[in-house]
């Protein structure tokens, strides 16, 4: 691949810039270039005070009263000015930046550019852009990409930095046939890459962004038509038979199958027993009941006297998978072995793992994509199993495969993608859809709440911590900031304790190590903490089916399908289950949206409902597809192109296979080198 040079070569990044790119997962000029904006900003006319919305970004002009005050607050400098106008007040502040107090003189006129918030009932602009009339004039005629940010590295940093990439880079060969780019009207691809990070107006982010998601489908549909013809109709080498402790083991569970559930069981059998290899994806909404399948599976594969493996997106869940089936393998007399293979294991306690895997000591191994690794090797793999959360793409779906010799691979998805948009993106695989919930299971009471129902709120968690039961609140935040105005589980976990005495309060989010955050929540899962304060790193935890109060802050701040994820966390269990969302937003539409979550429990209709109130235009809303690899492209949203690539690449595909007639040769090493991607992003 081309500018592979790292990003320290460009001027003004030094070794300390560089790691701070890195934690963005920039590395090189080719990284930086494919960092597309998550936004842009318009700058429009300023407007008066009264008329500014609150969370949104605007701007206001004016003459200065008096010269800005400047106070100390927890070793933060804070500049503080009042703006007036006949419609209202507007307070301006800024943090660390002394230097305003010569800027900002009594007197002086300029126009200011933020967000607004609401801090101690008084309307607020925090950190906001300074101009003079012609410096805001001239910016009022473009559109200014904003970036994904870590702390030491804004956004003006990397526009910088992408603006010198853009000036500096070797220019890609065009890949796409003409008569694709004529067809669909595409932009040329390094007029794209240019425009998607500095469109002039929305007609050409449009046009930019159009070629961009293009092209992420067409490489993703033609990698997974290669998959396909690799495992179309592909004899297995594992002769399976059904197997007596597979039906005894279904129907002496505490609980019966639904009609799904066993539909699907037996399509998996079918498949595993019939001599070809199965490629299947289990798609089931949250908490359908898709864990049970794959056991059964596993015990499939097992008892015929072969290896199957099952990643999970966390360890936490790995383990939580591992102790369940020891549990109910022991329960049911299932003479099989688990074993456990993650990432924060003692370098013993692999070595172990890895000799009772490679001399079949093992019949399952339950782990993180630590399964992947080299140094595992199994004694007959016949299955694999595979969760969609953890971002697998193609490219790795095949790796894991190659773990063994053509093994059954079974992927479970709980992302609600319509059915005809699953057969193209998961065109390698067999589609079978679990299309009902347990019957044990009670639906999910929820409420869409304001900020001020949080007393009763707590009432509530206390009562049913009384009864015995558990509860998840999630924040937006993992620490206050001045910047932004939203709960954070530190300062929220404190509030809990005050509020709730005798009830044990614990916190839970990203940036803690991996062994704390699986020792808290394994106490989680034991029921020694009854309130667990979290991000959402919570979203693929653990199943604790005695929780029943899910407590959303900020809902508003997450997209439908993130809060159905969330959601998802409660109702496993045979008690009535609750889900409270704070809306603390007065945006125009908000309500509507979380409406759409308060009256209903399906992830289908959620996903549906959600890209209607979106709308085409609303591409840099909140992405629903979180779980597929793609940058920009929305499989809701872009459907529509989504449906051109699939039959483009079908065409293409039949007239030439292997990619190797002169006009798709380069497209053929554009393909490889998107491959080999896939594969290193798992940093094998």
């Amino acid at each position: 691949m081309i500018n592979q040079e790292s990003v320290g070569t460009l001027k003004g990044i030094g070794d300390k810039t560089a790691k701070l790119f890195g934690k963005l997962g920039v590395s090189t000029i080719a990284d930086l270039l494919g960092y597309y904006p998550r936004a842009y900003h318009t700058y429009e006319p300023p407007v008066p005070i009264g008329e500014l919305k609150l969370d949104v970004a605007g701007a206001v002009e004016g003459v200065l009263q008096k010269s800005v005050s400047v106070r100390k607050f927890q070793h933060t400098q804070v500049i503080t000015v009042s703006l007036k106008d006949m419609t209202g007040t507007l307070q301006l502040t800024w943090f660390n930046m002394p230097f305003l107090k010569n800027t900002l003189q009594a007197g002086t006129y300029h126009i200011f550019y933020g967000k607004v918030v609401k801090k101690n009932n008084r309307l607020t602009m925090e950190q906001p852009e300074i101009y003079t009339k012609e410096g805001y004039d001239a910016l009022m005629t473009s559109m200014q990409p904003v970036y994904g940010q870590t702390k030491g590295l804004g956004n003006k940093a990397i526009m910088r930095a992408v603006a010198q990439a853009l000036d500096i880079r070797q220019m890609e060969r065009e890949y796409l046939p003409a008569s694709i780019r004529k067809k669909y009207e595409l932009a040329e691809y390094n007029y794209a890459l240019e425009h998607i990070h500095f469109p002039k107006d929305h007609k050409e982010l449009l046009f930019a962004r159009k070629r961009l998601v293009f092209d992420e489908f067409f490489l993703f549909i033609l990698a997974v038509r290669r998959l396909r013809e690799k495992r179309q109709d592909c004899a297995s080498p594992f002769h399976m038979e059904r197997r007596p402790e597979v039906r005894r083991l279904a129907e002496e569970l505490p609980y019966d199958l639904t009609e799904a559930q066993k539909k699907v069981l037996s399509e998996v059998e079918e498949d595993m027993t019939k001599g070809l290899v199965m490629n299947r994806l289990v798609q089931g909404d949250v908490g359908s009941g898709k864990t049970i399948l794959a056991v059964l599976a596993l015990v499939l594969a097992a008892s015929n006297g072969f290896q199957g493996a099952m990643m999970a997106p966390t360890e936490v869940l790995a383990r939580q998978h591992y102790e369940g089936m020891k549990e109910l393998f022991a329960a049911h007399d299932i003479r099989l072995e688990p074993v456990l293979v993650t990432g924060s294991m003692t370098a013993k306690e692999k070595r172990t793992a890895y000799e009772r895997i490679r001399s079949h000591q093992a019949d399952i191994i339950v782990g993180t994509h630590a399964l992947i690794q080299e140094k595992v090797v199994y004694d007959n793999l016949a299955l694999v199993i595979t969760d969609e959360q953890h971002r697998f793409g193609v490219g790795q779906r095949e790796l894991l495969g190659n773990k063994g010799e053509r093994p059954h691979v079974m992927v479970m998805s709980a992302t609600p993608i319509p059915r005809t948009l699953a057969i193209i993106l998961y065109g390698d695989l067999d589609i079978s859809v679990i299309d009902q919930c347990p019957k044990d299971r009670l639906p999910i009471k929820n409420c869409v709440v304001a900020p001020s129902y949080r007393p009763n709120a707590y009432t509530f968690i206390k009562k049913q911590v009384g009864q015995g039961r558990q509860a998840y609140v999630i924040c937006p935040m993992v620490e206050a900031s001045e910047l932004m105005e939203a709960e954070n589980v530190l300062d929220y976990t404190e509030t809990l304790r005050r509020e709730l005495p005798g009830i044990t309060v614990e916190y839970l989010h990203g940036k803690m190590k991996g062994k704390e955050k699986n020792r808290i929540m394994e106490r989680f899962a034991a029921g020694e903490i009854q309130v667990l304060v979290s991000t959402t790193v919570i979203e693929v935890g653990v199943n604790v089916p005695n929780a029943t109060v899910m407590m959303i802050e900020n809902a508003e701040r997450f997209g439908l399908a993130q809060l159905h994820q969330l959601r998802g966390r409660v109702g496993r269990g045979k008690h009535q289950s609750y889900c409270i969302m704070v809306n603390c937003g007065d945006q125009e539409g908000t309500g509507e949206r979380l409406d759409i979550l308060n009256r209903s429990n399906d992830g289908f209709y959620i996903a549906s409902e959600d890209l209607k109130l979106r709308g085409p235009g609303d591409i840099f809303g909140v992405r629903q597809s979180g779980d597929m690899e793609f940058r920009l492209a929305d499989i809701f949203t872009d459907a529509p192109i989504l449906k051109q690539v699939s039959e483009e690449a079908d065409r293409l595909l039949s007239e030439d296979p292997e990619l190797c007639m002169e006009e798709h040769r380069v497209l053929g090493q554009r393909l490889k080198a998107y491959l080999e991607h896939s594969y290193e992003k798992l940093n094998l």
